[in-house]
């Protein structure tokens, strides 16, 4: 990390990374810590157990609607400002969350705590604003978004050991437990209060409100529509027309963005070859990212005698699990290495064929532990390399005043690639289920259907980036394609 450290004015420096470090292992945190934590939950709201998906859904969808605009605020106003607000409004409602004695209020304020997940595209803005100023912006924006990604594995890993064990500690106190979250989303908002510079935005910016306004119509439709397929099933019919009305909406709204002068989202720009094929391949990896992660754990806790699974407890899968979150780490450090040696374009083909291979060698690979572990690793190297180098990509392939709306589209997308894929593998492992001693459970033919499907869309992905230019994210033509588009 000392070679992030330089001695001019306005270069990305170990202090600036270092306080984004920290904000990011609180962001794993927040991702890891409830986990162990949802029968408790469960009976501290006295609901079922599905009922819990209904969290993460709402959370899911508020965070695909707001990430956006939130990002537009940071291109216009300072991207450490929106940092702040956003930190305030999680913080809020994690401290809510500890004081929630009901689903309603429960549901509303897990929702809200979704804001945390702007924090790393605004965080690569700032950072690519500062390496703008010395011409290094791509490498050190790569080099950056790797130490940002382990941050928030490791805060994953540590919030997943740490929920349930303070659980215990507080006597199974519910309440009390959750106030340890809310405690350390508080004291993230000093460390970037003191120790992040703000970025510096161009002036002139206007806030395209009818633009923003269509385009979060149109994510709710389909994002929304996803949901409801997912909780209702297959034979939901309605839903598809609410996600058939979401994709027509964004027809109009595309023709009115190009009348604008500074439109919400510039399509010109995302329209571009060094952009487009970023943005899909971030949707198209999101199915196995986001999707794939439910289907993974039931598979490996399946029981071997009905055909399919590994038969480990919770105590063994959450091994599982920690090797996987460890490869990710692992695939964010050498990512930067990789694109040295290779290119940037070259590295990012190299980690989605990576995915492509780990999910597709379950097919022949899946009777046991050490074949299923191996596949894991090798997705998940794939994975850890692409989670910080695709917005870091889509910064490097933005003009100047629109770095914060292009890292954050890249979640969008993960998210929508995300929802859909979790949708559809429901749907896949409930009209594929068997009979298993007077149970229905998920066939082996289920799960290898979701694992091709992941496996295709990396693989798409992968030939997708074979468009995007190959001298582009690289620091020698990064500030030609950051020129305005006229």
């Amino acid at each position: 990390m000392a070679k992030l450290t330089r001695g001019r004015t306005g270069a990305v420096t170990f202090q600036l990374v270092g306080f984004l470090f920290l904000v990011e292992l609180v962001s794993g945190m927040l991702q890891g810590y409830y986990v162990p934590l949802v029968p408790d939950l469960v009976k501290h709201l006295g609901i079922h157990s599905a009922d819990y998906n209904w969290f993460e859904a709402a959370q899911l969808l508020l965070s695909a609607i707001v990430v956006p605009p939130l990002a537009k605020f940071g291109d216009m106003i300072g991207h450490k400002k929106i940092l702040l607000i956003s930190t305030v409004l999680t913080a809020a409602a994690t401290w809510w969350m500890a004081f929630a004695g009901s689903f309603p209020t429960f549901l509303i304020a897990f929702a809200l705590q979704g804001f945390y997940v702007v924090w790393l595209p605004l965080e690569i803005a700032l950072i690519f604003d500062r390496g703008r100023r010395t011409g290094t912006a791509a490498t050190q924006t790569r080099r950056s978004a790797g130490f940002l990604v382990v941050a928030l594995e490791l805060g994953a890993i540590i919030g997943a050991l740490l929920g349930g064990r303070l659980l215990s500690a507080f006597g199974n106190n519910v309440s009390v437990t959750l106030i340890v979250p809310a405690i350390a989303v508080t004291l993230v908002f000093f460390a970037i209060y003191f120790g992040v510079p703000e970025s510096t935005p161009l002036p002139g910016r206007t806030l395209d409100a009818t633009g923003f306004a269509v385009f979060t119509l149109g994510l709710l439709l389909v994002t929304g529509g996803l949901v409801f397929l997912r909780a209702n099933g297959l034979g939901t019919w309605w839903a598809y027309l609410v996600m058939l009305a979401g994709v027509l909406v964004f027809i109009p709204w595309t023709r009115y963005e190009l009348r604008q002068k500074d439109p919400a989202i510039d399509i010109r720009v995302f329209r571009q070859p060094s952009m487009w094929p970023v943005q899909v391949t971030t949707g198209l990896v999101g199915i196995s990212l986001l999707g794939a992660q439910v289907p993974l754990s039931n598979f490996a806790g399946a029981n071997p005698a009905s055909g399919v699974g590994l038969g480990l407890d919770s105590t063994h899968r959450s091994y599982v699990i920690g090797v996987y979150l460890v490869s990710l780490i692992i695939g964010a450090v050498l990512l930067p290495t990789l694109s040295r040696r290779t290119s940037p374009r070259v590295a990012l083909i190299i980690a989605t064929f990576l995915v492509a291979a780990g999910y597709l060698a379950f097919l022949p690979f899946h009777a046991n532990l050490t074949e299923t572990i191996i596949n894991m690793v090798v997705a998940g190297l794939g994975s850890g390399a692409l989670v910080g180098a695709l917005p870091s990509a889509a910064a490097a392939a933005a003009p100047p005043g629109q770095t914060g709306v292009a890292t954050a589209l890249t979640n969008t997308t993960k998210t929508i690639g995300g929802s859909f894929a979790s949708a559809v593998f429901a749907i896949v492992l409930t009209i594929t289920q068997i009979q298993f001693l007077g149970h229905s459970v998920s066939s082996l033919a289920g799960y290898l259907l979701v694992f091709t499907i992941c496996g295709i869309g990396a693989l798409a992905a992968a030939l997708l980036l074979f468009l995007v230019p190959k001298v582009a994210f690289s620091d020698a033509v990064v500030a030609k394609e950051l020129a305005p588009v006229e």
